[in-house]
């Protein structure tokens, strides 16, 4: 008869939550790592031989070179990353601003927003007097044909 050994009883449980604790750090080194890479890139008051050397700097001795960015720029971090979500607001914005504008006139699309203005406008030509119920009725007819 053979006997089996579970591999539970070969690994203690503070031994289990050691190395959860180091994964854990490790996927943060990683979030962190990525960061600073990626504001190292974002980095608009940094030229290019700059990038490049914080980049190489990061990756030869990433420890050391992620503490000493932390350091050297951590602080203007922050605010990079807080223009990045003024300007990603400021353009989400904009975009629900002009897809608002497009569809006030209830056809979906610009021409027909414009055709919409159009008609209103010789609405107003012809409540004015500036033009007949004829004249009216011909540029209506020639508007929406």
């Amino acid at each position: 008869m053979t006997t089996y050994s579970f591999a539970a009883s070969n690994y203690p449980l503070l031994d289990l939550f050691w190395t959860m604790l180091e994964f854990f750090l490790w996927i943060v080194w990683l979030f962190l790592l990525f960061k600073v890479i990626s504001d190292i890139f974002r980095s608009h008051d940094m030229g290019g031989w700059g990038k490049a050397g914080w980049t190489v700097f990061v990756i030869v001795l990433p420890l050391i070179g992620v503490l000493a960015y932390l350091i050297a720029r951590g602080g203007s971090m922050g605010q990079r990353d807080l223009e990045q979500a003024q300007k990603a607001d400021a353009a989400f914005k904009a975009y629900i601003r002009d897809a608002a504008t497009s569809d006030a006139g209830g056809g979906g699309s610009t021409a027909t927003s414009g055709h919409v203005d159009q008609l209103a406008r010789l609405a107003e030509l012809k409540s004015s007097g500036a033009i007949s119920e004829e004249e009216f009725q011909k540029a209506k007819d020639k508007l929406l044909a």
